[in-house]
């Protein structure tokens, strides 16, 4: 049996009932993993394409033993079940799911980056993860992630409960 790695995942979603994607999108990655912690749920400003609804958004752990292309994979196929529908790229979305870490792994093709590029730049992936780890490292660099210094938009929303065997729950 394959180890397992920590991998930091991020959800979010901006179109219909937001946190219910979310929710839907949590119980599914119980399938393919085991979930750790679960960052408070900020609500955020559009990035990218801003003429649209604002964000929910959160950052999670999940431990599982999958690669990273097939964790990707795994991935978009809870996207598409969740309801995701394709649109232009950072567009609105009912559900998206990014691979922001896989431990301190490092893998560069077209198809996936990881770190996720964009850490850095998004105050709504960036403060949920060092909410969950203020210790992590930036694995192209080493530095601290902690001394990113970012504009905090980030409007706290509401928090996630795992309860065993019931779903995830907001509170």
């Amino acid at each position: 049996m394959e180890s397992r790695k920590r991998i930091l995942l991020g959800l979010g979603s901006n179109v219909g009932d937001r946190i219910s994607y979310i929710l839907k999108a949590i119980d599914e990655l119980e399938r393919i993993g085991e979930l750790g912690r679960i960052s408070t749920v900020y609500e955020s400003e559009p990035w990218g394409v801003v003429d649209q609804d604002p964000f929910l958004n959160c950052v999670l752990e999940l431990f599982t033993g999958l690669d990273p292309f097939t964790l990707l994979k795994r991935l978009k196929e809870i996207e598409k079940r969740v309801g995701r529908k394709e649109r232009f790229r950072w567009g609105p979305r009912e559900i998206d799911i990014d691979i922001l870490l896989y431990e301190e792994e490092v893998v560069d093709t077209p198809e996936l980056r990881i770190p996720h590029p964009f850490i850095k730049e998004r105050d709504f992936v960036l403060i949920p993860m060092l909410e969950l780890d203020p210790n992590l490292k930036d694995p192209l660099s080493g530095e601290p992630y902690r001394k990113v210094r970012l504009s905090n938009g980030l409007r706290p929303f509401c928090c996630i409960l795992k309860r065993e065997g019931k779903g995830s729950r907001i509170s």
